[in-house]
C-alpha cells in the first residue's frame, strides 16, 4: 500500500520519538510505501524551531520526506498557515491511504478537495488537541476551535473513514468541541518504539546509566524527564519531595531543558548526589534512562514520555489529568491529585514502606506495558479500522 502522511500542523523532526516518526517507521517496516508531506521546520537541539533546506529525501527509516515551503515562511508559528503545492504533491504520490495528522489547519480543505476527487483513497485523521493544550482562552475556544476548525473537521467528515484522538481527552475534544458523532471517533494510543524498548531493557544499559551518574546498584532510583516550563513547574515539587525523604538510598535524576526563569530554582534543588539535574539528553537516550529507574514520576502535564515509560514496564506516579488514565493498565500507576511536594513525598514513602504494593505495580507494568504501547501494533491498527 502507498501511505501518505500529512504532517503540516506542526514541525516534523527526524530521529524523535513522536507519533508521526514511529507510525511511519513501522508501516514502512511492514512493507508499505510510506511518504511524509511536511513543512520545512524542525525542532532544533535547544528546543527552538529551525528551518532546513532539504526538500525531498529518504530518512533513516526508509520513509520518503517531502518538505513544502509555507506561504510566507516567517509565518510558521501562526495558526492560519498554508503551504505551497500541497494538492500537487499528494497527487504525485498517488496514495492508497491518506493519514491527516491534526485537523486544525487550513490545508485540511486541500486534503478534502483531493479526497473528493479520489473517492477510492482511504483517509484517516487524528487530533492532538485537548483542553490543556488548546482552546485555553475565550477567543481560541469559541472562534478558532468552535467555528473555524470545527468547519474544517466537518468538511473532512464525509471523506474520512475514522477520526482518532491520541488520548481519551482528545477523543472527547472531537466530540465536545468539534461536534463529531462519537461513533466516528476512536482512541489511537500514543506509544513507544519497540526497538528502543527492547534495547533499553537489557541489563547492561541500565547499569551504564547508573554508573554514569554515580547511582548505586541497590539505590531506589526515581526518574523524570521533559521540558521544565511554566506548565510543568511541578517538577520542582518532585525535587523538593525527594530532598525531604529521610532515606540515603533514594535518588532522583531529572533530565530535560529548563526555561531561564526556572533554571535557578532547578539548580538550587539539585545537589549532584541525591537529586541530580542532568539537563537535555538526546531523544534516543530517553528509553535507556527510564529503563534504569525503579519509579518514574510525571507530576505535570501529559507528554509522550508517559507512554514510553509505561511501555518499559516501570511503575509510575502521574498527575491526575482528566482523559489521561489510559496509562493505568490495572495498577501500574498511582495518580497525584494535590499538586504538592507533600503528596509526592507521601506517595513515594508509601511505596518504600510497602514493598509488596510496589512489587504488584511492577508486575502489572512489566506484563502489560510493552504489549499495549507497542508502536508496531499501533501502526497497524491505525490503518485497519
Amino acid at each position: 500500500m502507498r501511505i501518505v502522511h500529512l504532517v503540516l500542523l506542526g514541525p516534523f523532526t527526524d530521529g524523535l520519538n513522536y507519533q508521526d516518526n514511529l507510525l511511519t517507521k513501522y508501516q514502512k517496516r511492514d512493507g508499505h510505501e510510506v511518504t511524509i508531506i511536511t513543512s520545512e521546520w524542525v525542532w532544533g537541539t535547544a528546543g527552538k524551531l529551525e528551518r532546513i533546506d532539504k526538500p525531498d529525501y529518504v530518512n533513516e527509516d526508509g520513509v520518503r520526506v517531502i518538505r513544502l515551503p509555507i506561504i510566507g515562511w516567517q509565518k510558521f508559528p501562526r495558526k492560519m498557515k498554508r503551504y505551497r503545492n500541497v494538492y500537487k504533491t499528494i497527487e504525485e504520490c498517488t496514495p492508497n491511504i491518506l493519514f491527516i495528522h491534526g485537523v486544525s489547519y487550513l490545508d485540511v480543505y486541500t486534503a478534502r478537495r483531493y479526497l473528493k476527487k479520489h473517492p477510492e483513497v482511504i483517509a484517516y485523521a487524528d487530533n492532538h488537541s485537548d483542553l490543556t493544550n488548546s482552546a485555553t482562552n475565550w477567543l481560541s475556544k469559541n472562534i478558532q476551535h468552535k467555528i473555524i476548525w470545527r468547519h474544517c473537521v466537518h468538511a473532512l467528515d464525509p471523506y474520512v473513514r475514522k477520526f482518532y484522538g491520541v488520548l481519551p481527552a482528545r477523543v472527547d475534544f472531537l466530540v465536545d468541541i468539534y461536534k463529531l458523532p462519537r461513533n466516528r471517533c476512536e482512541l489511537l494510543l500514543l506509544g513507544a518504539d519497540d526497538d528502543a524498548v527492547e534495547a533499553a531493557c537489557k541489563q547492561r544499559g541500565k547499569q551504564v546509566v547508573r554508573e554514569k551518574h554515580g547511582i548505586e546498584p541497590d539505590a531506589f532510583l526515581i526518574m523524570t524527564g521533559g521540558k521544565i516550563d511554566k506548565w510543568k513547574t511541578q517538577t520542582l515539587f518532585l525535587m523538593e519531595a525527594v530532598q525531604r525523604i529521610p532515606n540515603d538510598k533514594v535518588r532522583l535524576i531529572v533530565f530535560g531543558t529548563a526555561e531561564d526563569e526556572i533554571q535557578e530554582r532547578v539548580d538550587q534543588l539539585s545537589d549532584g548526589k541525591k537529586v541530580q539535574y542532568v539537563g537535555w539528553i538526546p531523544a534516543k537516550d530517553t528509553y535507556q534512562y527510564f529503563a534504569a529507574a525503579d519509579l518514574i514520576v510525571f507530576p505535570g502535564r501529559h507528554s509522550t514520555l508517559w507512554e514510553e515509560a509505561a511501555a518499559l514496564g516501570i511503575p509510575m506516579l502521574c498527575r491526575d489529568w482528566a482523559g489521561t488514565h489510559h496509562v493505568d493498565l490495572g495498577g501500574n500507576v498511582k495518580f497525584l491529585v494535590e499538586d504538592s511536594a507533600e503528596e509526592i513525598q507521601r506517595e513515594i514513602q508509601n511505596l518504600l514502606n510497602h514493598p509488596d504494593e510496589y512489587q504488584h505495580m511492577k508486575e502489572i507494568a512489566e506484563e502489560k506495558g510493552k504489549i499495549v504501547f507497542s508502536y508496531r501494533e499501533i501502526a497497524r491498527k491505525a490503518i485497519e479500522a
